[in-house]
């Protein structure tokens, strides 16, 4: 779907409200701005009690929710929505992809699963979709160097930057780890 539909399709919907439950600070603010630049009208929440909170007092109609969030999972979230509001468009953003928790996100009823960092477009056509129909591979995807690397980044990240506590739970090499975090991200 290229632009020009996209504007089409978010033109003909009357209700554009979207719930963005992100506990990164960053990543949340950016893809609230993206996403109010493309039309949305976009509330966010930081944590999975303060999610449900907002799907139950103001069901939206689009969703945004992190996988794993500081006080729990994400998927809580978007049950909690469906609950109020069974049509709603919602996708999962993950930093831990795997074909699982993919499959979990659909039976709670997702309508996809995207890793992070999403770009807004990818969003956007994830969430304006025809249901049934697949949205489109992404423009410009994470190359397999840069979702490994997110991926270390995130481990490292949970295990509160403890290089030996990141290389064990990824079975590699203190020293091979150490390397791979002194360098920079690949494109």
């Amino acid at each position: 779907m290229d632009k020009a539909s996209l504007d089409k399709v978010l033109e003909s919907i009357t209700d554009r409200s979207l719930l963005i439950v992100e506990d990164d600070q960053a990543l949340r603010t950016r893809m609230a701005r993206a996403l109010e630049a493309r039309g949305f009208q976009v509330t966010q929440a930081e944590t999975v009690a303060a999610g449900i909170a907002v799907a139950r007092a103001t069901p939206p109609a689009f969703g945004v929710i992190d996988l794993r969030l500081s006080d729990g999972n994400g998927l809580d979230v978007v049950q909690a929505i469906h609950a109020t509001r069974p049509e709603a468009r919602v996708i999962i953003l993950t930093g831990y992809g795997n074909i699982a928790t993919a499959v979990a996100a659909v039976k709670y009823g997702a309508i996809d699963y995207l890793p992070k960092p999403a770009d807004p477009d990818d969003v956007v056509k994830s969430l304006l979709a025809r249901p049934g129909e697949a949205p489109p591979p992404p423009d410009n995807p994470m190359s397999a160097d840069r979702v490994r690397w997110e991926h270390i980044q995130r481990v490292y990240e949970l295990c509160g930057h403890n290089v030996s506590e990141t290389a064990r739970r990824l079975n590699m090499h203190r020293r091979t780890l150490q390397r791979i975090l002194a360098k920079r991200s690949p494109k």
